[in-house]
């Protein structure tokens, strides 16, 4: 099975995660100066993180829009959230920065945000297979 129709549940996980993404990409890169001392986050790497968000937030949406899509692109947006949630957790542990407690808070629950949508997604995909 090459492609196949997403169910509205796996449209909607796809879009909502584009949607967080964006949003979350816009205001790391736009505020990052502002940001930079509140997160204890510098606030290049902000930037950095916020500019690299846009493109990903765009190309979720697009699969999310599509009549057909593979299944496969969705395991790679799952697998992408994941590792994100994994590089959330290890910059937090590793301690190259020295994040606020707000910072620590902010890193916390977008990773726990990602991990929702790629458990939506996962579950969106599996139904989605399920009634082909």
């Amino acid at each position: 099975m090459s492609t196949i129709q997403p169910s509205s549940f796996l449209r909607g996980a796809l879009l909502v995660d584009a949607v967080a993404t964006a949003a979350t990409g816009l205001l790391v890169a736009l505020g990052a100066f502002f940001l930079d001392g509140l997160l204890g986050l510098p606030s290049r790497f902000l930037v950095t993180v916020g500019v690299l968000l846009i493109p990903c937030a765009a190309l979720v949406a697009r699969l999310g829009m599509r009549r057909t899509i593979s299944p496969n692109m969705v395991r790679a947006v799952v697998f992408l959230n994941i590792a994100w949630v994994a590089g959330s957790v290890a910059l937090l542990a590793s301690r190259v920065f020295e994040p606020t407690l707000l910072g620590v808070a902010f890193v916390s629950v977008q990773a726990i945000a990602v991990a929702f949508f790629a458990e939506l997604q996962f579950v969106g995909l599996r139904r989605t297979l399920a009634c082909a």
